[in-house]
């Protein structure tokens, strides 16, 4: 790899970074939620391009089609059945421990990077050329990726899919509607109207 290969290759990881943090930033900030799911989407899209970037075909390809194609159109299919303008109930009374909370794990998040890269052990010169040699031709494959899911992997893997399972049981549990027995005794439902007013004639004036 010549030093216009390197260069290339840092510019393109550069980009996709830089875009990939705007699209994030803009999934939360953005007020709109269907403009919020297009910032997802050209995040998911970045991150699938990083992943070309590291030779890994197969990840960039399930990023394209799981969380491109299926997750961002589920959260638009939502966010269209409930109304794009449908906005949660103002509440103020939480904002700055909220805010605190954010700059909080912000800061540690950022510490914690910066505690990785100082740490990081420094590459003796010799070694260079071999984190820069070519990269193996089964790398990122499909077979290699199966190998490994299904050798190394496997436990974590299944353990993943209970974990989904259990999740989804989770919402099914906090959707499902409140029957009578959940509400408090002190709250009256309405009186069903009897046949009686039902029928009763409006009074003509």
């Amino acid at each position: 790899m010549n030093s216009t290969e390197l260069a290339l290759g840092q510019a393109y990881f550069w980009v996709c970074a830089v875009v990939a943090l705007a699209g994030a930033l803009f999934t939360v900030i953005a007020k709109n939620p269907i403009r919020g799911a297009m910032g997802l989407l050209l995040m998911i899209l970045c991150m699938a391009g990083l992943f070309l970037a590291l030779h890994a075909q197969f990840l960039a390809a399930i990023q394209l089609i799981v969380y491109a194609g299926a997750i961002v159109v589920l959260f638009l299919f939502v966010i269209m059945l409930l109304g794009p303008s449908a906005t949660p109930p103002t509440d103020s009374r939480g904002r700055i421990p909220r805010a605190i909370s954010a700059a909080l794990f912000a800061g540690g998040g950022l510490a914690a990077m910066i505690l990785l890269v100082r740490s990081a052990p420094v590459v003796p010169a010799a070694q260079k050329a071999q984190l820069l040699a070519d990269v193996p031709t089964d790398f990122g494959s499909v077979e290699k990726f199966g190998n490994i899911l299904f050798g190394p992997a496997l436990v974590p893997f299944e353990l993943s899919s209970a974990l989904l399972m259990v999740a989804i049981v989770g919402a099914v549990a906090v959707a499902r509607g409140r029957t009578k027995a959940d509400l408090p005794h002190n709250v009256e439902e309405p009186a069903e109207p009897t046949d009686a007013t039902a029928q009763r004639p409006e009074a003509h004036s």
